[in-house]
């Protein structure tokens, strides 16, 4: 099989763990990595041994004729920057959000389609194996599902600095808030019909009408209810910044690490350790029937291998030329979903989908 060339297109956290991932699998060949800051693209191409570099996108994109580029920028450049390799004839991995509204993500799931592409969103939860089996066990407990999610993050320095950064754009819960809703559908198999959501702006240093904090609530036609909680900055609190648990008449899965670590910590956003099983079965005299499971997750990937596993399912898209239908699908009604709950927050209203 002759190699894929990729083009990739910004060097942070999430486009230096993929421009890893290309250079580690055979079937790629990278021919260029892309940002604005020059020493985030040298910093990379040094790391993997020499590849091009380039301060300018367009430009990366006449010289290099990728058949993919893969995007990995603020969430307010996705929807150009696809549209550019879309009509370049090149596939496309992109970082979520597709977009910043519905209309312009389907409009791009419509071209992709026109234009015989593959393009893959970077859900990365779809590809964890814990969080497979979090799905899973989730559908084993009955219906509905009360599902209660959050990853709070205590940043600073650079850190904070990207977050405010993405605030020009989006807020914490629609960024973040799209991985945890799609999860949510996953467990339900059933259809959001309304969101509402809260938040607050807890700091000067953003624009006056965007917030740092927020939840989302969202109910599905089946009766299942779920919540979801971000927030971004210096002042959050690193108690309870990451829980994910889901209750069902059944009983309850939840994901536990006594060592959760630094909400701060990009390789801890997604880290598992353990799911801890709870069986809601008694019997009459009351009492339990069944201990607590817990399922070792503890070998589970790190980042850069949960970046790889995506990477291997683009390679696949292409080279087996899936059907990516549903994917699309999905990532366009967990975008409507959160933005949904951005509108219920500016409008102080319930939203109906």
């Amino acid at each position: 099989m002759s190699k894929i060339k990729v083009l990739v297109v910004g060097c942070g956290n999430m486009g230096t763990s993929h421009a890893r991932a290309y250079h580690k699998l055979e079937h790629f060949e990278i021919v260029g990595l892309v940002s604005r800051k020059p020493e985030s693209r040298e910093k990379l191409s040094q790391e993997l041994g020499g590849y091009p570099t380039f301060g300018n996108y367009e430009t990366a994109l006449e010289r290099t004729n990728p058949d993919a580029v893969s995007i990995n920028t603020y969430p307010d450049t996705h929807s150009e920057y696809i549209r550019k390799a879309l009509d370049a004839n090149s596939h496309v991995f992109v970082e979520k959000p597709l977009a910043l509204t519905v209309e312009d993500a389907q409009s791009l799931v419509d071209l992709a389609q026109k234009k015989g592409k593959k393009m893959v969103v970077g859900y990365i939860l779809r590809v964890h194996p814990a969080w497979t089996k979090f799905v899973d066990v989730a559908r084993t407990l009955g219906k509905p599902l009360v599902m209660r999610m959050n990853l709070n993050q205590q940043s600073s320095g650079d850190n904070w600095y990207t977050h405010k950064q993405l605030m020009n754009s989006m807020s914490p819960i629609v960024d973040c808030g799209v991985h945890y809703v799609d999860i949510m559908c996953l467990m339900t198999q059933s259809v959001p019909i309304s969101v509402s959501a809260i938040g607050a702006r807890l700091s000067d240093e953003i624009d006056s009408k965007m917030y740092n904090y927020g939840q989302l609530q969202v109910r599905f036609k089946d009766g299942s209810v779920g919540w979801y909680e971000a927030g971004w900055g210096p002042m959050m609190s690193e108690t309870a910044f990451f829980v994910k648990d889901v209750i069902g008449p059944k009983g309850c899965v939840s994901i536990v690490d006594e060592a959760k670590g630094d909400s701060d910590s990009v390789d801890d956003h997604s880290k598992t350790g353990a799911l801890k099983l709870h069986h809601g079965q008694i019997d009459k005299q009351g009492n339990f029937t069944r201990p607590d499971e817990f399922i070792d997750t503890s070998d589970e990937p790190d980042h850069d291998g949960l970046c790889l596993l995506e990477q291997e399912y683009f390679l696949k898209a292409i080279t087996e030329n899936l059907n990516l239908d549903d994917h699309l699908k999905d990532a366009v009604n967990s975008l409507r979903i959160v933005l949904a709950a951005d509108e219920s927050f500016k409008t102080g209203k319930t939203v109906e989908l």
